[in-house]
């Protein structure tokens, strides 16, 4: 069915400079699907999406429009994503088809150590990783912003960081999310800085409310100048000062040696598709390969969406791919991640033996391959907050770009001055061996921490095409669901042919091997099938919805749909 997006009345304001038109939040109903064949732009918030819109309207690029729309979202989401985090971006050249990865996380700070987290017992000390300053990570989103506009972009780097600018600046509505985040977080009370921004009289800012972040302001004016003044100039300055008064471990020459690093992507063929997404220090694209080779050419549309078998089945290749992740997964630059092996499909077949389809195996059963046989696949062939926007623009170039603040609000300080949100990309590190973080993911040697190294990440960003055709452009936020979240929208936008709306909507699970429960979307299960799935030993649990993915996908004819998570408050705009 051919949908198209219903003129509404709608403010906006027009920079006198740039020529952009900005929407202001709550003068627009957002659309959570649009149509389009010249461009699509699909992020957590109409204000951003429609940024990134006027930027390819104004004859910008998918990496121009992605940069904007980025800076937006660390305007209007600041719980969830910001200039105080960092992140994964993957690129689609249109011409070439060539597929480019820019790693952005996040790194440990110089100063960092294995046991920076423990007391004199050796025991975690509790909100030493995730609260206040010791739990915050050499940021990376700037810098990887201005790195890949400098090699791809096409409008000028002011063009594309004013509309946010502008936003901080004018201010916006607080919207039902936002409100509710600030009531969440209790740390940012804790903070002067952060308390002067999202409180007002003592109290948290609430639904209608005008954020101003004039701080925020000023900051993104002196970016839009010279972007390398968060790491050398007086950003950068300001950022380790604060760190120093206050005991936190970032320092200037940590901020000066902080680059952002180009690797090159994970692919595989996933029947008559070639999946490509993100490799270590992310996870995200070795187990979504690892997990999409254990499923094979198995016939699950056949069984039916959401039948017990195909549930049973998609658990336990959740299973198997969590349980390699808390061993393996780590930093490649300082740990050897046997990647080439765990995104072999014989070694996924060889894995996918190993599961009983009448039977649940508990977690505390799974056992790791032997060493000796997982390098034989290795000589084989080598190779709950976040924030996710997807792009594509008129010349088939594409941009799937996730980042983040970890939990909400990050480490819940703001560096005075600056309006910076500050991470706690600290607490996805193993903070102790088998202590599980704030996402419930336990982890090995691989993922310790160390100086200048990058915790290990569940962000999947991923790109998908068929031939020489772009097909789909995927990603989400949710912590240790994002790359289940990933997985079954592909499944169901390819393999059930769902379109990418429905492919999005459609109720969800999630098993991560420890701890050994599956869980399920409330009120999304048939009683049969939770019963069926009980019977066979899985222990299941409800919670609301999660994740907050954003698509596009393509058809064989050059028509683009984009579609935004209803779990969210995002929006597709599209022309």
């Amino acid at each position: 069915m051919f949908l198209m997006r219903v003129p509404v009345v709608r403010g906006f304001w027009v920079s006198l400079v740039w020529a952009i038109a900005v929407v202001l939040p709550g003068q627009r109903v957002s659309a959570g699907q649009d149509w389009g064949r010249q461009g699509m732009v699909v992020s957590a918030a109409a204000i951003a999406s429609e940024t990134g819109l006027a930027i390819l309207k104004q004859g910008g690029n998918a990496i121009d429009a992605a940069v904007a729309t980025t800076f937006v979202i660390s305007v209007v989401e600041p719980q969830s994503a910001g200039i105080g985090g960092g992140g994964f971006l993957l690129l689609r050249l249109g011409k070439t088809g060539e597929i480019k990865t820019l790693d952005f996380r996040e790194r440990a700070p110089i100063a960092a150590t294995p046991t920076m987290y423990l007391d004199k017992t050796g025991k975690v000390r509790p909100k030493s990783s995730t609260d206040g300053y010791l739990a915050v990570a050499v940021p990376g989103t700037v810098a990887g912003l201005a790195e890949v506009h400098r090699r791809y972009g096409t409008l000028p780097w002011k063009t594309v960081v004013n509309p946010a600018m502008q936003l901080a600046k004018r201010g916006f509505l607080v919207s039902p999310g936002l409100a509710a985040a600030i009531a969440r977080q209790q740390t940012l009370q804790q903070n002067p800085a952060a308390r002067q921004i999202f409180t007002r009289n003592g109290k948290p800012l609430a639904i209608g409310d005008r954020l101003l972040q004039t701080d925020l302001a000023r900051t993104l004016d002196t970016l839009a100048r010279d972007p390398n003044s968060f790491y050398t100039g007086s950003i950068g300055q300001t950022i380790a000062q604060d760190m120093q008064t206050q005991g936190g471990l970032i320092t200037r020459q940590a901020l000066q040696q902080y680059r952002p690093i180009w690797r090159d992507p994970i692919c595989g063929q996933f029947r008559a598709y070639r999946v490509c997404s993100m490799p270590p220090p992310s996870s995200g694209g070795v187990h979504l390969l690892q997990m999409l080779n254990m499923l094979g050419d198995t016939d699950l549309k056949a069984w039916g969406w959401h039948h017990p078998d195909a549930l049973h089945l998609l658990i336990e290749v959740m299973r198997l791919a969590y349980r390699d992740r808390a061993e393996y997964l780590g930093d490649s630059d300082f740990v050897k991640v046997p990647v080439a092996a765990l995104t072999h499909p014989a070694y996924a077949a060889q894995r996918r033996r190993e599961i009983d389809m009448q039977r649940a195996r508990p977690s505390n059963q799974v056992k790791l391959m032997d060493r000796a046989t997982l390098e034989q696949f290795h000589r084989v062939q080598e190779s709950n907050d976040t924030s996710h926007l997807s792009v594509v623009d008129r010349d088939g170039n594409a941009v799937s770009l996730t980042f983040t603040v970890n939990l909400g609000f990050g480490a819940g300080i703001v560096t005075p001055g600056t309006g910076i949100v500050l991470n706690n990309e600290m607490d996805d590190f193993v903070t102790a061996p088998g202590v599980p973080n704030a996402f419930g993911l336990v982890g090995r040697e691989a993922n310790a921490i160390a100086p200048r190294k990058t915790p290990l990440s569940s962000m999947t960003p991923t790109i998908v095409t068929a031939g020489d055709q772009l097909r789909l452009v995927i990603g989400a936020p949710g912590g240790s669901t994002i790359i289940t979240t990933v997985l079954q929208v592909i499944l169901n936008a390819l393999v059930y042919e769902m379109e990418l709306e429905k492919a999005i909507a459609a109720t969800r699970l999630h098993h991560q091997w420890v701890p050994d429960v599956v869980m399920i979307e409330a009120n999304g299960f048939d009683p049969l099938t939770v019963a069926e799935l009980q019977r066979r030993g899985h222990t299941l649990r409800e919670r609301s919805g999660w994740g907050n993915a954003m698509g596009i996908s393509r058809s064989p004819t050059g028509l683009l749909q984009g579609a935004a998570d209803p779990r969210g408050e995002g929006s597709a705009a599209g022309f």
